[in-house]
Protein backbone atom coordinates (compact mmCIF):
# COMPACT_ATOMS: atom_id res chain seq x y z
CA UNK A 1 0.00 0.00 0.00
CA UNK A 2 2.25 2.65 1.15
CA UNK A 3 4.68 1.98 -1.42
CA UNK A 4 2.70 2.44 -4.32
CA UNK A 5 1.40 5.78 -2.70
CA UNK A 6 4.20 7.00 -1.51
CA UNK A 7 7.15 6.24 -4.26
CA UNK A 8 7.69 9.62 -6.20
CA UNK A 9 5.42 12.08 -4.44
CA UNK A 10 6.68 15.09 -2.77
CA UNK A 11 6.53 15.11 1.10
CA UNK A 12 7.30 17.80 3.64
CA UNK A 13 8.16 17.51 7.16
CA UNK A 14 7.86 20.01 9.47
CA UNK A 15 10.41 18.96 13.00
CA UNK A 16 11.75 17.06 10.51
CA UNK A 17 15.42 16.95 12.09
CA UNK A 18 13.23 15.60 15.51
CA UNK A 19 12.68 12.80 16.85
CA UNK A 20 9.08 11.64 14.95
CA UNK A 21 10.11 13.73 12.29
CA UNK A 22 13.49 11.64 11.47
CA UNK A 23 11.77 8.17 11.90
CA UNK A 24 9.17 9.09 9.41
CA UNK A 25 11.87 10.47 7.18
CA UNK A 26 13.86 7.63 6.77
CA UNK A 27 10.71 4.97 6.24
CA UNK A 28 9.53 7.38 3.68
CA UNK A 29 13.17 7.39 1.85
CA UNK A 30 12.92 3.65 2.21
CA UNK A 31 9.42 4.07 0.20
CA UNK A 32 10.51 6.54 -2.87
CA UNK A 33 9.39 9.44 -1.63
CA UNK A 34 11.46 12.42 -2.74
CA UNK A 35 11.12 13.42 1.09
CA UNK A 36 11.73 17.63 2.14
CA UNK A 37 12.81 18.03 5.90
CA UNK A 38 11.87 21.75 7.65
CA UNK A 39 13.53 22.22 11.25
CA UNK A 40 14.79 25.71 13.53
CA UNK A 41 17.11 23.74 15.47
CA UNK A 42 16.07 25.74 17.87
CA UNK A 43 18.26 24.12 20.82
CA UNK A 44 15.30 23.82 22.69
CA UNK A 45 13.03 21.71 20.29
CA UNK A 46 14.89 18.66 19.58
CA UNK A 47 15.74 19.08 16.06
CA UNK A 48 19.03 17.14 15.73
CA UNK A 49 21.56 16.92 12.00
CA UNK A 50 22.77 13.26 13.48
CA UNK A 51 18.96 11.70 13.58
CA UNK A 52 19.57 11.38 9.40
CA UNK A 53 22.93 10.55 9.36
CA UNK A 54 22.99 7.71 7.29
CA UNK A 55 20.58 8.92 4.68
CA UNK A 56 21.27 12.19 4.41
CA UNK A 57 22.21 12.43 0.92
CA UNK A 58 18.69 10.78 -0.14
CA UNK A 59 16.60 13.65 1.24
CA UNK A 60 15.79 18.07 1.18
CA UNK A 61 16.59 19.73 4.31
CA UNK A 62 15.66 23.52 4.80
CA UNK A 63 16.37 25.08 8.31
CA UNK A 64 13.64 27.28 8.65
CA UNK A 65 10.78 28.33 11.34
CA UNK A 66 7.55 27.22 10.95
CA UNK A 67 6.56 30.54 12.18
CA UNK A 68 8.67 32.23 9.08
CA UNK A 69 5.04 32.59 6.98
CA UNK A 70 7.34 33.23 3.76
CA UNK A 71 9.61 30.74 3.71
CA UNK A 72 6.95 27.98 4.58
CA UNK A 73 4.53 29.16 1.16
CA UNK A 74 7.63 28.52 -0.78
CA UNK A 75 8.38 25.24 0.92
CA UNK A 76 4.45 23.75 0.67
CA UNK A 77 3.81 24.73 -2.41
CA UNK A 78 4.12 21.33 -5.07
CA UNK A 79 4.05 19.40 -1.95
CA UNK A 80 1.80 16.60 -1.89
CA UNK A 81 1.73 15.26 1.58
CA UNK A 82 2.60 17.34 4.89
CA UNK A 83 3.02 15.95 8.07
CA UNK A 84 3.41 18.70 10.55
CA UNK A 85 5.01 17.15 13.28
CA UNK A 86 7.20 20.59 14.52
CA UNK A 87 6.04 21.99 17.67
CA UNK A 88 7.20 23.24 21.46
CA UNK A 89 6.93 19.69 23.47
CA UNK A 90 7.94 20.62 27.10
CA UNK A 91 5.04 21.43 29.56
CA UNK A 92 6.97 23.35 31.93
CA UNK A 93 8.57 25.03 29.41
CA UNK A 94 4.98 26.62 28.24
CA UNK A 95 4.00 27.85 31.51
CA UNK A 96 7.27 30.21 32.12
CA UNK A 97 7.04 31.28 28.37
CA UNK A 98 3.61 30.97 26.93
CA UNK A 99 3.86 33.57 24.13
CA UNK A 100 6.62 31.56 22.37
CA UNK A 101 4.25 28.21 22.92
CA UNK A 102 1.20 30.38 21.68
CA UNK A 103 3.67 31.20 18.30
CA UNK A 104 4.53 28.00 17.41
CA UNK A 105 1.78 25.59 18.68
CA UNK A 106 -0.82 27.78 17.75
CA UNK A 107 -0.36 31.30 15.41
CA UNK A 108 1.90 29.22 13.21
CA UNK A 109 -0.27 26.14 12.44
CA UNK A 110 -2.89 28.67 11.33
CA UNK A 111 -0.71 30.44 9.18
CA UNK A 112 0.34 26.96 7.62
CA UNK A 113 -3.14 26.10 7.08
CA UNK A 114 -3.94 29.27 5.63
CA UNK A 115 -1.10 28.86 3.09
CA UNK A 116 -2.45 25.38 2.56
CA UNK A 117 -5.71 26.86 1.22
CA UNK A 118 -4.47 29.51 -0.61
CA UNK A 119 -1.66 28.11 -2.40
CA UNK A 120 -1.94 24.21 -2.19
CA UNK A 121 -5.49 23.00 -1.89
CA UNK A 122 -5.01 19.20 -2.38
CA UNK A 123 -2.19 18.50 -0.19
CA UNK A 124 -2.75 15.78 2.37
CA UNK A 125 -1.73 16.90 5.96
CA UNK A 126 -1.35 15.13 9.06
CA UNK A 127 -1.15 16.97 11.90
CA UNK A 128 0.64 15.43 15.32
CA UNK A 129 -1.43 16.39 18.70
CA UNK A 130 -0.96 14.92 22.20
CA UNK A 131 -2.75 13.10 24.45
CA UNK A 132 -1.63 16.19 26.88
CA UNK A 133 -5.40 17.87 25.85
CA UNK A 134 -7.04 15.65 27.47
CA UNK A 135 -5.97 16.36 31.07
CA UNK A 136 -6.82 14.47 33.81
CA UNK A 137 -8.82 11.74 32.84
CA UNK A 138 -12.69 10.37 33.73
CA UNK A 139 -12.27 7.18 32.91
CA UNK A 140 -9.95 4.67 31.36
CA UNK A 141 -9.43 3.80 28.55
CA UNK A 142 -9.63 7.17 27.33
CA UNK A 143 -11.51 7.44 23.52
CA UNK A 144 -11.66 10.49 21.39
CA UNK A 145 -14.96 11.29 22.98
CA UNK A 146 -13.51 11.84 26.14
CA UNK A 147 -13.88 15.91 27.39
CA UNK A 148 -10.54 18.16 26.49
CA UNK A 149 -9.86 19.90 29.91
CA UNK A 150 -5.73 20.85 29.21
CA UNK A 151 -3.71 21.32 32.20
CA UNK A 152 -1.10 23.54 31.05
CA UNK A 153 -0.50 26.32 28.58
CA UNK A 154 1.02 23.78 25.83
CA UNK A 155 -2.08 21.63 25.92
CA UNK A 156 -4.62 24.47 25.03
CA UNK A 157 -2.17 25.69 22.28
CA UNK A 158 -1.64 21.96 20.98
CA UNK A 159 -5.84 21.60 21.00
CA UNK A 160 -6.59 24.76 19.37
CA UNK A 161 -3.41 24.02 16.05
CA UNK A 162 -5.46 20.33 15.85
CA UNK A 163 -9.22 22.05 16.04
CA UNK A 164 -7.25 24.61 13.31
CA UNK A 165 -6.60 21.54 11.29
CA UNK A 166 -10.21 19.83 11.73
CA UNK A 167 -12.01 23.14 10.61
CA UNK A 168 -10.08 23.67 7.29
CA UNK A 169 -10.67 20.38 6.77
CA UNK A 170 -14.50 20.64 7.38
CA UNK A 171 -14.89 24.14 6.13
CA UNK A 172 -12.48 24.58 3.48
CA UNK A 173 -12.07 20.89 2.60
CA UNK A 174 -8.36 20.44 3.33
CA UNK A 175 -7.47 16.96 3.39
CA UNK A 176 -6.51 17.09 7.25
CA UNK A 177 -6.27 14.69 10.06
CA UNK A 178 -4.92 14.65 13.47
CA UNK A 179 -3.47 12.11 15.58
CA UNK A 180 -3.23 12.15 19.30
CA UNK A 181 0.38 10.49 20.53
CA UNK A 182 1.31 9.50 23.81
CA UNK A 183 4.86 8.69 25.46
CA UNK A 184 6.42 8.12 21.99
CA UNK A 185 9.82 6.55 22.70
CA UNK A 186 12.34 5.08 20.95
CA UNK A 187 15.52 6.01 18.74
CA UNK A 188 16.61 9.42 18.13
CA UNK A 189 14.37 10.68 20.83
CA UNK A 190 16.05 13.79 22.86
CA UNK A 191 17.63 12.43 26.15
CA UNK A 192 19.63 15.43 26.92
CA UNK A 193 16.54 16.75 29.01
CA UNK A 194 12.85 16.03 30.00
CA UNK A 195 11.95 18.47 27.30
CA UNK A 196 10.27 15.79 24.88
CA UNK A 197 10.34 12.96 27.33
CA UNK A 198 10.91 11.67 30.72
CA UNK A 199 11.86 8.28 29.29
CA UNK A 200 14.97 9.99 27.42
CA UNK A 201 16.38 11.24 31.22
CA UNK A 202 15.80 8.16 32.34
CA UNK A 203 17.89 6.26 29.41
CA UNK A 204 21.14 8.43 29.66
CA UNK A 205 21.47 9.00 33.53
CA UNK A 206 21.19 4.64 32.60
CA UNK A 207 23.79 4.51 30.25
CA UNK A 208 26.12 7.44 32.17
CA UNK A 209 25.69 4.71 35.11
CA UNK A 210 23.76 7.25 37.26
CA UNK A 211 20.43 6.90 39.42
CA UNK A 212 17.96 8.30 37.86
CA UNK A 213 14.77 9.71 39.58
CA UNK A 214 11.29 8.49 39.66
CA UNK A 215 8.41 11.11 40.89
CA UNK A 216 5.03 9.28 42.52
CA UNK A 217 5.60 6.01 40.50
CA UNK A 218 2.12 4.53 40.18
CA UNK A 219 0.74 6.30 37.67
CA UNK A 220 0.08 4.35 34.83
CA UNK A 221 0.94 4.99 31.31
CA UNK A 222 0.95 3.38 28.06
CA UNK A 223 4.19 3.98 25.81
CA UNK A 224 4.31 3.62 21.60
CA UNK A 225 7.29 2.70 19.96
CA UNK A 226 7.85 5.38 17.15
CA UNK A 227 8.61 2.79 14.26
CA UNK A 228 4.15 2.04 15.17
CA UNK A 229 4.13 5.87 15.32
CA UNK A 230 5.49 6.35 11.65
CA UNK A 231 2.96 3.62 10.87
CA UNK A 232 0.36 5.26 11.55
CA UNK A 233 1.03 8.44 10.61
CA UNK A 234 1.63 7.15 6.54
CA UNK A 235 -1.76 4.70 7.45
CA UNK A 236 -3.49 8.47 7.88
CA UNK A 237 -2.00 10.44 5.14
CA UNK A 238 -2.80 7.62 2.67
CA UNK A 239 -6.52 7.03 3.41
CA UNK A 240 -9.25 9.50 2.67
CA UNK A 241 -11.02 7.83 5.57
CA UNK A 242 -9.24 9.65 8.23
CA UNK A 243 -10.30 13.53 6.73
CA UNK A 244 -11.52 15.82 9.35
CA UNK A 245 -10.81 13.23 11.84
CA UNK A 246 -8.97 12.93 15.16
CA UNK A 247 -7.58 9.47 16.26
CA UNK A 248 -5.73 8.26 19.46
CA UNK A 249 -2.79 6.11 19.36
CA UNK A 250 -1.86 3.79 22.06
CA UNK A 251 -0.84 0.45 23.52
CA UNK A 252 -1.79 -2.83 24.90
CA UNK A 253 0.71 -2.82 27.91
CA UNK A 254 -0.14 -0.46 30.69
CA UNK A 255 1.95 -0.01 33.10
CA UNK A 256 3.11 1.50 36.41
CA UNK A 257 6.17 4.27 36.65
CA UNK A 258 7.84 2.50 39.16
CA UNK A 259 7.15 -0.64 37.04
CA UNK A 260 8.77 0.68 34.31
CA UNK A 261 11.80 1.89 36.03
CA UNK A 262 12.55 -1.52 37.13
CA UNK A 263 11.60 -3.07 33.55
CA UNK A 264 14.25 -0.64 31.75
CA UNK A 265 16.91 -1.25 34.22
CA UNK A 266 15.93 -4.89 33.74
CA UNK A 267 16.33 -4.33 29.45
CA UNK A 268 19.38 -2.73 30.56
CA UNK A 269 21.55 -5.40 32.90
CA UNK A 270 21.74 -3.44 35.82
CA UNK A 271 21.00 0.42 36.99
CA UNK A 272 19.28 2.47 40.00
CA UNK A 273 16.18 4.45 40.74
CA UNK A 274 14.46 6.13 43.52
CA UNK A 275 11.47 6.77 44.06
CA UNK A 276 10.56 10.32 45.03
CA UNK A 277 7.59 12.79 45.64
CA UNK A 278 6.28 15.11 42.49
CA UNK A 279 8.24 18.12 42.60
CA UNK A 280 5.25 20.83 43.23
CA UNK A 281 5.79 22.55 40.02
CA UNK A 282 5.34 19.30 38.68
CA UNK A 283 2.05 17.90 40.53
CA UNK A 284 0.27 21.09 39.64
CA UNK A 285 -0.22 20.18 35.91
CA UNK A 286 0.02 16.06 36.49
CA UNK A 287 -2.95 14.00 34.97
CA UNK A 288 -2.44 10.75 36.98
CA UNK A 289 -2.97 7.76 35.21
CA UNK A 290 -3.44 7.42 31.60
CA UNK A 291 -4.11 4.90 28.98
CA UNK A 292 -5.53 5.25 25.65
CA UNK A 293 -8.36 3.49 23.42
CA UNK A 294 -7.48 3.56 20.40
CA UNK A 295 -10.26 1.48 18.95
CA UNK A 296 -11.01 4.33 16.30
CA UNK A 297 -7.84 4.02 14.01
CA UNK A 298 -7.96 0.57 13.85
CA UNK A 299 -11.14 0.60 12.70
CA UNK A 300 -10.32 2.99 10.25
CA UNK A 301 -7.45 2.26 8.96
CA UNK A 302 -6.47 -1.26 11.01
CA UNK A 303 -3.73 0.69 12.70
CA UNK A 304 -2.66 -1.59 15.78
CA UNK A 305 0.88 -1.10 17.92
CA UNK A 306 2.95 -3.81 16.33
CA UNK A 307 6.06 -3.36 19.11
CA UNK A 308 6.15 -4.74 22.88
CA UNK A 309 7.38 -2.33 25.57
CA UNK A 310 10.27 -4.60 26.79
CA UNK A 311 11.42 -4.72 22.86
CA UNK A 312 10.84 -1.15 22.62
CA UNK A 313 13.13 0.50 25.50
CA UNK A 314 15.61 -2.56 24.50
CA UNK A 315 16.26 -0.98 20.80
CA UNK A 316 15.98 2.22 22.30
CA UNK A 317 18.99 1.67 24.53
CA UNK A 318 20.82 -0.33 22.13
CA UNK A 319 20.54 2.73 19.37
CA UNK A 320 21.64 4.90 22.54
CA UNK A 321 24.75 2.35 23.72
CA UNK A 322 26.57 2.98 20.28
CA UNK A 323 25.27 6.62 19.94
CA UNK A 324 25.13 8.53 22.91
CA UNK A 325 27.93 11.26 22.06
CA UNK A 326 25.72 12.51 19.31
CA UNK A 327 22.92 13.11 22.10
CA UNK A 328 23.82 14.57 25.27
Amino acid sequence: MAENIFHGRNVMITGGLGFIGSNLAKRLVGLGAQVTVVDSLVPEYGGNLYNIDGFRDRLRINISDVRDRYSMQYLIEGQDYLFNLAGQTSHMDSMEDPATDLEINCRAQLSILEICRHHNSRIKIVFASTRQIYGKPDYLPVDEAHPLRPTDVNGINKMAGEWYHILYSNVYGLRACALRLTNTIGPRMRIKDARQTFLGVWVRLLLEHKPFEVWGGDQLRDFTYVDDVVEACLMSAASEETNGQVFNLGSREMISLKDLAGLLVEVNGGGQYAILDFPQNRKRIDIGDYYADFSRIRSAVQWEPTVSLRDGLANTISYYREHLAHYV
